[in-house]
């Protein structure tokens, strides 16, 4: 990708405020990359209308709690487009195209939606717009003409399900038209709800909101998963597994301490009490700033929606430009 400019997009689909899961992957990323290279930060409203159907108020304030918590972490407006993913009419044109390049068979084949399928306990009653949520996310990076793209691990699928279209697109008109893109995983590539069972989720409520109260930082981590068999303190302590010392070392500054703390864990003698006072901590030094932050902004909401305003804008732009393109490139333009 050193020969052309390097194009990020992201973004996020759910309903609700964003959580140390986003923080510990992708987030981190958009961060580090912020600056660097053109970044598109894509509220994907449309896609959250396949899980909350005729709950439009809620999916409204979405995008307005995961635009607080971008800019309260950090990411400018200044360097990075925000944009809302309703106010790109292009991408849903554009989604439209891709559906006849994918069968259904595929669709159902997609790892992640399998797995989200079976976490909402849907089966076969799914709308066909969850469905074809990879489709959309394919339009949405490609409209944008993004060259990378920050995710979990378990968006990998999505992301070879994008070039899969891309490929296919490009064969069909001859013409290498739309980009590939390829996927940047963090440090942390899937970080564990509190209950060590899956990742963290808003659906399956193992989550710790960057929002969160010192309050409920405490209450979820003392309900954290440890060892089972670290019964007395004396014991050794699995780290393997152990959903206390895999936030320490996604969020701990002090790593050395980590070290220690694992060492003595192993060998006995650390009670898991311990552990869990220095991951709360830990974590509320990350998140008071980040809610300070976020509450601060609050108060000024017309802001917030002139950010996403002018970013869907801009982005809008750039869409047009690549519906062009695609259009021309399929003979679909009568005059």
């Amino acid at each position: 990708m050193s020969d052309q400019e390097i194009i990020v997009v992201t973004g996020d689909r759910t309903t609700g405020p964003l959580h140390l899961g986003h923080l510990a992957g992708s987030l981190q990323a958009r961060l580090q990359l912020q600056g660097q290279y053109r970044q598109f930060l894509l509220l994907a409203d449309t896609q959250a209308l396949a899980d909350h159907q005729g709950d439009y108020s809620r999916v409204r304030q979405s995008v307005i709690d995961v635009a607080l918590d971008y800019l309260a972490v950090g990411l400018d407006p200044q360097q990075s487009t925000f944009l809302i993913q309703s106010m790109v009419p292009e991408l849903a044109e554009l989604s439209f195209y891709f559906m006849n390049l994918v069968s259904v068979a595929r669709l159902e084949r997609n790892p992640t939606v399998k797995t989200e399928i079976r976490n909402k306990g849907r089966e076969r009653d799914i709308p066909a717009g969850f469905l074809s949520y990879p489709v959309s996310q394919a339009a949405d990076i490609t409209a944008l003409k993004g060259t990378l793209v920050p995710v979990g691990a378990d968006q990998l699928p999505m992301i070879e399900q994008t070039n899969e279209i891309v490929r296919r697109f490009n064969q069909m008109v001859g013409s290498d038209i739309l980009r590939e893109c390829k996927a940047l995983t963090g440090k942390v590539t899937r970080l564990p709800g509190i209950d060590g069972q899956q990742k963290m989720s808003r659906v399956l409520g193992n989550h710790i909101a960057l929002s969160a109260s010192p309050d409920e930082i405490r209450t979820a981590v003392r309900k954290m998963f440890t060892d089972p068999q670290h019964l007395r303190v004396e014991q050794p302590g699995q780290i393997a597994g152990n959903t206390v010392f895999t936030f320490l070392d996604a969020f701990a500054p002090d790593q050395d301490k980590v070290a220690e703390f694992k060492e003595h864990y192993q060998r006995g003698g650390l009670a898991d009490a311990v552990v869990k006072a220095y991951l709360e901590e830990v974590l509320l030094a990350l998140l008071e700033p980040i809610r300070a932050r976020r509450n601060e902004l609050a108060h000024d909401p017309e802001r917030i929606l002139s950010i996403l305003m002018a970013g869907s804008s801009r982005a809008r732009e750039i869409a047009a430009l690549t519906l062009y393109q695609v259009k021309k490139a399929m003979g679909m333009f009568y005059f």
